[in-house]
């Protein structure tokens, strides 16, 4: 996570056998709270596989790895809460994993892993008035961490997000309701501009995307979140809902 090395002068990467090493801040955002660390082991050190995020589901097992209040590597057990959870105020990203496994103060930039073993989420926040866990933690799905890591690897040491040229906003009921749609869904365009992707490709102010490359979108945080994930200069299909018809 960025905000666990946003204020530090001096960043070591200890291993779990006691090795310690300095570390370079390769690139850091902000807006998601992540950040990519390079550190020179003279090896070829283990590293976890990422898994498809997308596929994760309500009531799948996983396991969160961290170092709660400074006692050691400590790995939790739980399940996925929640999916797409938006707006819990931790940062502008908006688009995270719940999980019940039991995430503390120390526990940010770890793992949240699946029975595979393999990278589903870095934990970041918990919802907690206490400062303890209440079984209501948060982890940023690995699809958008990969996206962030994929730029770091090609040598940006910001993360920079795909422009589409279009402004979106939220649907709701009554507008569902003016359009034709049997629910609120997807977010509509409320301004286009000229000359711009999403220009060129065809969407104008009132369509209301439905889904990117088959993924449903269910309000406008996703349609964000799905944009962040893509690869700058990528081809997208887009579902529109446009004139009462799906095109």
């Amino acid at each position: 996570n960025n905000h666990v090395i946003a204020q530090a002068d001096d960043i070591k990467v200890a291993l779990s056998d006691g090795r310690e090493f300095e570390s370079e801040v390769v690139l850091r955002d902000e807006r998601s709270d992540l950040a990519v660390l390079r550190i020179k082991a003279g090896e070829q050190l283990p590293a976890l596989a990422f898994a498809e995020s997308d596929q994760l589901q309500t009531g799948d097992l996983v396991l969160a790895i961290g170092n709660p209040f400074g006692v050691g590597q400590t790995i939790t057990s739980g399940i996925v809460s929640a999916v797409a959870r938006t707006r819990i105020g931790v940062s502008d990203f908006g688009f995270f994993i719940q999980t019940d496994a039991a995430i503390n103060p120390g526990n940010s930039g770890g793992a949240l892993i699946d029975m595979a073993g393999r990278l589903v989420g870095i934990n970041t926040a918990i919802f907690s008035r206490s400062g303890g866990s209440n079984g209501i933690g948060f982890a940023i799905p690995a699809n958008m961490v990969g996206a962030v890591v994929s730029q770091a690897k090609g040598g940006s040491d910001a993360f920079e997000r795909p422009y589409i040229g279009a402004r979106f906003d939220e649907v709701t009921s009554e507008m569902a309701e003016s359009l034709g749609m049997n629910r609120p869904s997807g977010a509509i365009v409320v301004g286009i501009l000229e000359n711009g992707p999403a220009d060129e490709g065809g969407l104008s102010v009132g369509d209301v995307v439905l889904a990117i490359n088959g993924q449903r979108i269910e309000h406008k945080d996703a349609l964000g979140y799905r944009l962040a994930t893509l690869a700058i200069g990528e081809m997208v299909e887009f579902d529109v809902f446009s004139r009462g018809e799906l095109v």
